[in-house]
């Protein structure tokens, strides 16, 4: 009888290598006693079928136009999209620097200054030190990245997914601060995998992570500000799970002092009401993280205007428009809106030759993808990477990235004192 029930006519013979002069052998990579077991098989090595929807949800969570209704940190460390397919185990790194650096190599640089890779001299291990310019204005900045830092060293770098820090010296007028080295941004990360997104399987754990660090950092009162996938780094590209951690203080703030209408983070990736000069809070990075999210999905940022008009025209245009309420409390809500007390709708989007004429800014339309509404995602990612697509191009786990050579300030060679070129 099969497997139906019904009686069977015919069996098939066992294969002797004396009839047919054919070795059987045994080549499956899986065994299943029915194609049923299918399902049960896939549930295992990948988890329910359900990861593109909650990842979808989860996004129009985070990037909640009110600020009020955006999910919390807690809230998607609980999120049912973790709930399957998630490792918590990961390596810890433990670079400890007690000063004495020789200059190694380049790592990249910024409006702040260049970022180093140093030989510490007393154990030979290997850290990142942050030179940051001689401008008041960068010096200035740099005393309240220190400020923040001093908060931070209360949390385990590790456990909270937050860059370790060693402390500072100065070099002549500069202050240089030194970081654990890490491997490379979640910018070039993305970039390695060709900008075609991540898996699910590959980017549950990292944004999971990025939650983490963004949680530990609302426990001790602090708004980072300028959240962006150069500024989270990959601690070992080849280590599996992939583990990251948030860098780059130089615009967080504690909460408590947060100064509406103050314009941080980076272009792209603000949230709407730092754009318009609404007050704002610790919500700003989980909108933020959204939007790394989508990028970590897709492989290209959803929102990259050159200015906020762009990036508000996006969003209006994916997400629909910010509620009256809020643009009647935005500092700049004027700047892009006009008031009109005669419609339901009280404020109206300038349109591009209006703003052009205003400002002489010309719109530029610099999206890679254009969603009408966050829901399409969804369809997106099943049509570029199929459903629930959980492998990455072949041996691009391996593939080494080559950093891009970069120009610095000669002087930046001479780090005095103890921190010596070689």
């Amino acid at each position: 009888m099969n497997s139906t029930g019904e009686k069977t006519l015919w069996s098939l013979s066992s294969l002797q290598a004396g009839k047919t002069n054919y070795q059987s052998k045994e080549t499956r990579y899986i065994k299943l006693k029915r194609l049923d077991d299918l399902e049960q098989l896939l549930k295992v090595r990948r988890g329910p079928e359900n990861g593109q929807p909650l990842f979808v949800r989860l996004i129009k969570q985070m990037l909640a136009l009110d600020a009020n209704q955006r999910i919390t940190p807690s809230e998607v460390l609980k999120h049912p999209f973790f709930n399957t397919g998630l490792s918590r185990s990961a390596p810890c790194t433990d670079m400890n620097s007690t000063g004495g650096e020789n200059l190694v190599s380049f790592l990249g640089e910024g409006g702040f200054g260049v970022v180093t890779r140093c030989r510490n001299t007393k154990n030979n291990q290997i850290v990142a030190i942050k030179v940051n310019k001689s401008d008041p204005e960068i010096l200035q900045q740099a005393k309240q990245e220190i400020f923040i830092l001093e908060q931070l060293q209360r949390l385990d770098p590790d456990r909270c997914n937050i860059v370790e820090w060693n402390g500072y010296f100065l070099d002549g007028e500069r202050i240089c601060l030194n970081f654990e080295l890490l491997d490379q941004s979640l910018w070039d990360y993305i970039g390695g995998w060709n900008n075609q997104g991540l898996p699910i399987r590959e980017l549950r754990p990292i944004l999971h992570q990025i939650a983490n660090a963004l949680f530990h950092l609302g426990s001790v009162g602090i708004v980072h500000a300028d959240l962006k996938p150069a500024n989270i780094m990959v601690v070992n590209r080849h280590e599996s799970p992939i583990k990251v951690k948030l860098i780059d203080f130089g615009l967080a703030c504690n909460t408590s002092a947060v100064i509406t209408g103050d314009r941080v983070g980076t272009v792209g990736y603000c949230a709407p009401e730092v754009m318009l000069g609404i007050p704002y809070d610790e919500a700003i990075d989980m909108w933020a993280l959204g939007l790394v999210a989508v990028e970590l999905a897709t492989g290209v940022p959803l929102y990259p205007g050159e200015d906020d008009y762009d990036v508000l025209k996006f969003i209006i245009e994916t997400q629909g428009q910010l509620p009256d309420h809020l643009l009647e409390s935005g500092l700049y809500t004027d700047c892009y809106f006009i008031e009109d007390n005669y419609y339901e709708q009280h404020w109206t989007f300038k349109t591009e030759e209006q703003f052009q004429y205003e400002t002489n800014y010309q719109s530029k339309e610099t999206r890679y993808i254009k969603l009408k509404r966050l829901d399409d995602l969804e369809q997106l990612l099943k049509v570029r990477r199929g459903p629930e697509n959980e492998t990455g191009p072949p041996g691009i786990m391996g593939k080494t990235i080559k950093p891009n050579k970069r120009r610095c300030d000669s002087d930046v060679h001479r780090l005095v004192g103890i921190y010596v070129s070689i």
